[in-house]
């Protein structure tokens, strides 16, 4: 099964798929897979190798650290309520061609499922919400697939009120157990309808930890050829290992081995963004298939590292220009068109990730936000559906006197 990696400078994957064993606690083995499931877990390791790329191209000599996992997936409750040459865009960009909407929904609930339930010695936890505008008419069907394939916490909320992006910071809080904080700015824009937001959040202790008095002060060679003191943790063990004329490489298992972190090291003569330029998954399954276990000293530095980044023009870059046009983006799947009058797209997408490696293991969230907004301003007529029990008075209205007061619970005829 093919693996996603996050990099920074030091090249990380701490989440997304990785290689798997057989799991009692599975209500199936991880290994067998769909042709569905395969072909969606190929196509958002091809759209994070895309997505990397653009990233690094545009933030040259600068930690990194993103989750295509929670890209993919908040975009994938959006592509739900795309229609048209809008879907056709997020398709594309998203590798999604050759799926159909209901395999690609279906494999993203079963993986939900599988990667959560993976090992007990890891967490590994995946949440996603929608929060809409009162009054605003999402479509049922939408909410309902979304509900059923993600999982997903649905919300009717008062973005006017003064707390709106506290109730929903305060959900991202919870869910990456306080690692990313916020999201959503306040107050929020008038003209904004929806946000789907996916988090998620992993820690996994090392199967070798690392002998916390075997780390040293070092030094760490930065781009431009200067160097920076660090802490380097140090030890020696069997690990999975490669290395070709461009990288030296080593897999590190958490708990029981199901979550790994692959390392990649370019070359002292290579530089780390021509590695990037090579990822892609030919070379990606060719590198997984080439791992041995050998015995390494290994040396890897301690660092903690918050990221954040608007993801709008990278999307753009990478074939999603439609979707963010307030006047040409088409998501008429996610609202009642009738009852609007205005034209519904992408504002904002944004994403925040955390990641801490220290010599018992990794810590890492990610949150990523895409923010649904109106073209223009529309006087949503006020809805009192009285459809739960209540109460009545017949009153005369100078003297005040109450004549008749009720309560009904059951509405009955006759």
């Amino acid at each position: 099964m093919s693996k996603i990696p996050d990099l920074t400078l030091m090249v990380c994957t701490c989440f997304l798929f990785t290689q798997c064993v057989n799991n009692p606690i599975l209500p199936r083995d991880i290994s067998q897979l769909t042709l569905a499931e395969k072909n969606l877990v190929e196509s958002d390791n091809r759209f994070g190798f895309k997505l990397f790329e653009e990233i690094s191209g545009e933030e040259k000599n600068k930690n990194i650290f993103i989750s295509p996992l929670s890209v993919a997936m908040a975009l994938g409750m959006t592509y739900n309520g795309a229609d048209g040459s809008t879907q056709e865009a997020m398709q594309k960009t998203l590798e999604l061609s050759g799926l159909t909407l209901q395999e690609i929904n279906e494999s993203y609930k079963n993986l939900i499922e599988l990667l959560t339930n993976l090992d007990e010695k890891v967490r590994f936890q995946i949440a996603n919400s929608i929060w809409y505008r009162e009054m605003f008419p999402v479509e049922d069907e939408f909410i309902e697939i979304n509900k059923t394939y993600f999982d997903a916490e649905v919300s009717g909320l008062n973005f006017s009120a003064p707390n709106a992006s506290n109730i929903i910071n305060e959900w991202v809080n919870q869910k990456t157990d306080g690692k990313i904080e916020k999201i959503v700015d306040a107050p929020i824009n008038p003209l904004t309808m929806m946000f789907l937001i996916n988090a998620i959040y992993f820690k996994g202790i090392w199967t070798y930890e690392f002998d916390e008095s075997q780390t040293k002060d070092d030094k760490f060679t930065l781009p431009d050829g200067s160097k920076k003191p660090c802490r380097m943790m140090s030890q020696e063990n069997e690990f999975q290992y490669f290395e070709n004329d461009e990288f030296q490489a080593i897999d590190l298992p958490y708990g029981n081995g199901d979550f790994r972190m692959t390392i990649f090291l370019p070359r002292a003569e290579k530089d780390v963004d021509y590695l990037i330029g090579e990822l892609n998954q030919e070379n990606w399954n060719l590198w997984m298939s080439s791992f041995r276990k050998m015995e390494v000293t290994l040396q890897l530095p301690k660092f903690t590292l918050n990221y954040e980044i608007e993801l709008n023009d990278v999307l753009k870059g990478l074939g999603m220009e439609i979707a963010f046009n307030s006047s040409e983006a088409d998501f008429t799947k996610m609202y009642e068109e009738e009852k609007v009058g205005a034209n519904l797209y992408i504002s904002k997408v944004k994403h925040k990730t955390f990641v801490e490696v220290n010599e018992e293991g990794t810590e890492a969230a990610a949150v990523t936000s895409v923010e649904m907004t109106l073209t223009t301003a529309v006087p949503f007529k006020l809805l009192m559906r009285i459809d739960r029990p209540f109460i009545f008075a017949i009153r005369e209205n100078n003297s005040g006197t109450i004549l008749f007061i009720g309560k009904i619970v059951e509405p009955t005829l006759g």
